[in-house]
């Protein structure tokens, strides 16, 4: 029996098939709004090394007093810190579409971040990507926000993927953030 939170299933896992060891292992969720909350505390918590965010806005994240002090200590720690964030005046933000108000959400990101610019180790940065996945990044874990047409990326499903020996699928999602990351504008204190 799968447990529920409500009536809505939480998280599932999936595992490498018999016979091919190390390809993948990964757990999801239906939708980000059923992530336990302490999933997203761990995976920033437990970062020895590198936190990423890659988003148009994140501001759930953004708007977690927590979760930003969380970041500023990791930084203080020496762990590298990187924020992705929409630029809100990009094409791409406009066609994400005024019904998400996305580039005021970005906005609001950006002051919610403000406290974290100039810290060593932090780093904030515009994109103008069209994202197809949020990503969110804690070492060589990471939670996978898909990106569904017409849907806000709140109700979108969430995969946990963990770099295993021999598998791919986290060192495409890091490559991707990569590429990204060089292509976006810093943000200046």
């Amino acid at each position: 029996m799968e447990p529920v939170i409500g009536a809505v299933p939480r998280t599932h896992s999936a595992r490498t098939p018999p016979g091919r060891p190390g390809r993948f292992s990964f757990d999801y969720d239906p939708n980000r709004w059923t992530v336990p909350w302490d999933a997203w505390g761990r995976l920033f918590a437990e970062a020895k090394k590198d936190i990423g965010v890659l988003v148009y806005a994140g501001l759930f994240l953004a708007d977690d007093a927590g979760i930003v002090r969380m970041f500023a200590e990791k930084a203080a720690a020496g762990v590298r810190v990187r924020i992705l964030l929409g630029d809100p005046d990009s094409p791409e933000v406009a066609r994400r579409g005024t019904d998400e108000a996305m580039a005021a959400k970005i906005h609001n990101a950006l002051v919610l971040y403000r406290p974290l610019l100039g810290r060593e180790n932090v780093a904030i940065r515009l994109h103008r990507t069209v994202l197809y996945t949020s990503i969110y990044r804690g070492d060589d874990q990471l939670l996978v926000n898909t990106h569904v047409y017409g849907t806000p990326a709140a109700n979108a499903p969430v995969l946990h993927l963990r770099k295993v020996p021999g598998g791919n699928m986290v060192a495409t999602y890091l490559a991707s953030f990569e590429r990204v990351w060089e292509q976006a504008r810093p943000v200046e204190s």
